[in-house]
């Protein structure tokens, strides 16, 4: 893998995804200058969290990057493209632009007509978020265990992508490397899809025509496939936009399985379907934000009661166990819950099931 010791980083748009880079990066490579390019009131906030060492308003765009050995757009899909012609005029031959855009084909695309031989473009897609946005939702963690997919231009260097993929790697994230549109068809089956159903069996049920018990007896299956449901339209306006025809491709074959699916219910013939969605399912990794890397999992049963997490940790902790990532499933209040815990390897795994079975904890493997 390359150096990726970049010595001037400039970061425009300074948000949850722009503000998390910079403190990420600073976290773990301290010696980065990292210059912000946003308004004047995030540039501060984002000063005073320390996610950037310099602040320059984002209508000096040219002279935040004129010295930048790395660029990254943090902004929504639309500006992305806007703002790339003038980021590849302003820098030094030999620069590496990269983006956090949510689709990559049309970034792509306007990244090859205004980049030329000399500067170096590299589409990026940190598979990672928040319910909250702006800079002071920001958090170095937020890439932990996160893919962060790259989308090369054809003529980048192995030296290069090995650069900036050293860096992925660094802020804790996995990268992958994939052709632009091969992420964008991806994209429209695991999350674009998921969304537009979300939305839509949410609206299906509070329809006028519909009892108001329908909302009040949606339990926790529902609230499960339709949280994405709440999430705003501004988000996702530049991506349904930008990535609508691979959309529109996935739910055409969507559309088709799912009058498939009426016909095989109403002959009572679902049982391979079931029993194959079933496998299907349990064969997803559950430990990272995008399905990467498997982690292993153990389920603990605990009562609810206060410092029963601490209890947990410490138990590992005194025996250098450590936890990749805890999740609280279940808990009934007052009496007991489940809770995940997530680590690196199988032997990890068992020893942490020895050690809590000796603490009190009783626990079961999970896939």
């Amino acid at each position: 893998m390359s150096d990726p010791d970049f010595k001037h980083i400039a970061i425009i748009g300074v948000g949850l995804i722009g503000g998390s880079l910079g403190l990420a990066i600073k976290q773990k490579q301290p010696t980065s200058k990292i210059t912000g390019i946003s308004s004047d009131s995030v540039l501060n906030d984002a000063l005073a969290a320390g996610a950037i060492d310099m602040a320059v308003a984002k209508n000096r765009l040219a002279d935040g990057v004129a010295d930048a050995d790395l660029v990254i757009l943090c902004n929504p899909i639309q500006e992305i493209m806007v703002r790339l012609p003038e980021v590849a005029e302003a820098v030094r031959p030999g620069t590496l632009i990269t983006d956090a855009g949510s689709t990559k084909k049309q970034i792509v695309d306007t990244a090859r007509a205004c980049c030329g031989t000399e500067r170096y473009f590299i589409g990026g897609h940190p598979m990672a978020g928040s319910e909250n946005r702006g800079i002071q939702a920001a958090d170095a963690l937020l890439f932990q265990n996160a893919v962060y997919v790259l989308t090369p231009l054809e003529n980048t260097p192995e030296s290069v992508i090995g650069r900036l993929s050293g860096l992925v790697e660094i802020i804790g994230a996995k990268s992958i490397v994939m052709a632009p549109e091969l992420h964008d068809r991806i994209a429209a089956a695991v999350s674009h899809l998921p969304q537009l159903l979300a939305v839509t069996l949410v609206n299906l049920i509070s329809k006028d025509s519909k009892s108001p018990l329908h909302l009040k007896l949606a339990a926790g299956g529902f609230r499960d496939m339709t949280r994405i449901a709440s999430s705003p339209y501004d988000i996702w306006e530049d991506i349904l936009e930008t990535n609508q025809h691979a959309i529109a491709e996935t739910m055409d074959e969507f559309i088709k399985d799912f009058e498939t699916v009426r016909d095989k219910m109403c002959s009572g013939t679902l049982n391979d379907d079931f029993t194959r969605a079933n496998t299907q399912r349990l064969s997803i990794p559950r430990d990272t934000k995008g399905f990467i890397r498997p982690h292993f999992d153990l389920l603990v049963r605990v009562e609810d009661k206060p410092g029963i997490i601490a209890a947990i940790s410490t138990a590992l902790a005194e025996r250098h166990i450590n936890i990749k990532d805890i999740e609280v499933l279940k808990v009934r209040e007052g009496d007991s819950g489940t809770i995940r815990l997530s680590l690196e390897t199988p032997e990890a795994r068992t020893e942490a099931q020895a050690v809590l079975k000796k603490t009190g904890f009783e626990s079961r493997l999970l896939g």
